[in-house]
C-alpha cells in the first residue's frame, strides 16, 4: 500500500509541475481595436487593428500607406512603407467611393485597417 501511494503522490507532483509550467507561458498577443487616425484626404478610415505593435505605429502605417497610395492617384496602389508589406483586399465600389481593407505586416507585427475613399 506504501509503495502505491508513493507512485499516486509522484504522479500528482508530476502533473502539478506540468501545470505549473502550462500556466507560466506569456499569453498570445491577440489583436486589439485602436481608434483610426483622422483621413488626410477626402474619405475616412473606419477601423484599425493592431497585432504585437502599439496603436501609435499602427496609427503611422496606416497614415504613411494612404499618403503612398494616394500619390498614384485617388484609385492608387502602394504595396509598402516603413518597412511593412501591404495587401489591399478587394475594393467595393460604387459610383461615389469605394471600400476597402488593407494588411500591412512586418514579421509578427500586423495593422490592419479599413478605409473609405470618396471618388467625387
Amino acid at each position: 500500500m506504501s509503495r502505491s501511494f508513493a507512485l499516486a503522490a509522484a504522479f500528482a507532483a508530476l502533473l502539478a509541475l506540468g501545470a505549473t509550467a502550462a500556466g507560466a507561458r506569456p499569453a498570445a498577443h491577440a489583436a486589439r481595436s485602436c481608434s483610426p487616425p483622422k483621413y488626410p484626404g477626402q474619405g475616412y478610415f473606419t477601423s484599425l487593428q493592431v497585432a504585437h505593435v502599439s496603436c501609435a505605429t499602427g496609427k503611422k502605417v496606416t497614415v504613411a500607406r494612404d499618403r503612398c497610395r494616394v500619390k498614384h492617384g485617388r484609385r492608387g496602389r502602394c504595396s509598402g512603407v516603413l518597412h511593412y508589406r501591404c495587401t489591399e483586399g478587394t475594393r467595393q465600389t460604387s459610383s461615389i467611393e469605394y471600400n476597402a481593407r488593407v494588411t500591412c505586416k512586418r514579421g509578427t507585427r500586423r495593422v490592419v485597417y479599413t478605409y473609405t475613399q470618396d471618388l467625387t
